[in-house]
């Protein structure tokens, strides 16, 4: 047990570190019109969640392809936060790294349906993580939700992975978190570190998936999803490029036109969250259909009769 305060320290260190790395070579972020912030802010203090996984693989080499794959989806992420990179270079190194993640998992294995689909699900899961780091403490929060859930399910319901490999990343989560869960951040966790963390989660759960054959498990991004999905359809009917920098994501639209704080927005998510993943752990009476139906249609009528009236605010302030 000595090794988890030491870890977090060893963390918080590192974040120490790296401010005076960024701070000398300038890597910050500046706000623009589409930002949900007003002020410089030091950018890629995820960069603690690529050594968090590449420390796990250390302790447990039998899971060094998928800390590779996180490393270099971080990397590449990394490189993109200080200097775009065109999206094929990108996606080559988000399939490159999912490749290695799915051999671990033995997920070649499936149909060749069912491998198409799942790059296509994990590619997608990644991405969508990323869009939606976009408030102070919002990333941190909900990534400490989900994997305190999985490491619930792990110790509690169905043991699919080492511990260490949960509670190394929520350490991890832990330190960013106390530098970034303030009314003004001290660092935002940059694509490296959202991206990367997606990555890993997406492994974690689908260890979990194939271990238990219960897909269920998926809502634990439920929150997540629904707002992503919701708001590209959303993007897409008013005809917009949804591959473009927007503010129409339900939690810009609370943070940003409805001033609420960024902290209250992040927590509403991350609580939210947690209801939904203590429901989908001890509602075994349900169907997973059922299951389903009872978390998923509440989200998508919230998110639309919310953000309608969201939107007619804002056309209203607009046309003053």
């Amino acid at each position: 047990m000595i090794l988890y305060p030491v870890l977090l320290i060893v963390f918080f260190g590192l974040m120490l570190v790296y401010f005076r790395i960024a701070d000398r070579y300038n890597i910050i972020d500046k706000p623009n019109e589409r930002s949900s912030h007003t002020e410089v802010t030091i950018r890629g203090g995820g960069v603690i969640f690529p050594i968090s996984c590449l420390l796990a693989a250390c302790f447990y080499p039998q899971y060094l392809l998928p800390a590779i794959g996180a490393v270099a989806i971080g990397t590449i992420s990394f490189i993109d936060d200080r200097i775009t990179l065109s999206s094929k270079i990108r996606l080559v190194v988000h399939f490159f790294s999912v490749t290695l993640m799915f051999i671990a998992l033995n997920a070649f294995a499936l149909p060749l349906p069912w491998v198409v689909t799942l790059y296509i699900f994990a590619i997608g899961v990644i991405n969508v993580y990323n869009f939606m780091d976009g408030i102070n403490g919002i990333t941190g929060a909900y990534t400490l939700v989900v994997l305190a859930g999985l490491q619930y399910v792990n110790l509690y319901v169905v043991s699919f992975v080492e511990p260490d490999l949960i509670w190394f990343p929520m350490l991890a989560s832990v330190a960013f978190l106390y530098f970034n869960f303030r009314k003004k951040a001290k660092c935002f966790a940059g694509d490296v570190g959202s991206i990367t963390i997606a990555f890993w989660i997406v492994f974690l759960l689908a260890r979990l998936i194939i271990k238990t054959q219960d897909l269920t498990y998926i809502l634990f991004l439920a929150v997540y999803g629904i707002d992503s999905v919701l708001t590209i359809i959303h993007r897409l009917i008013l005809k917009q490029n949804i591959f473009k920098a927007h503010r129409l994501h339900f939690y810009q639209l609370l943070a940003n036109e409805r001033r609420i704080p960024h902290l209250m927005v992040s927590s509403l998510y991350a609580i939210v969250q947690i209801a939904i993943i203590a429901f989908v752990i001890t509602c075994d009476q349900l169907s997973p259909a059922g299951k389903f139906a009872v978390v998923l249609l509440p989200l998508v009528i919230l998110y639309i009769v919310i953000k309608s009236r969201l939107m007619l605010a804002v056309k209203k302030v607009q046309s003053v």
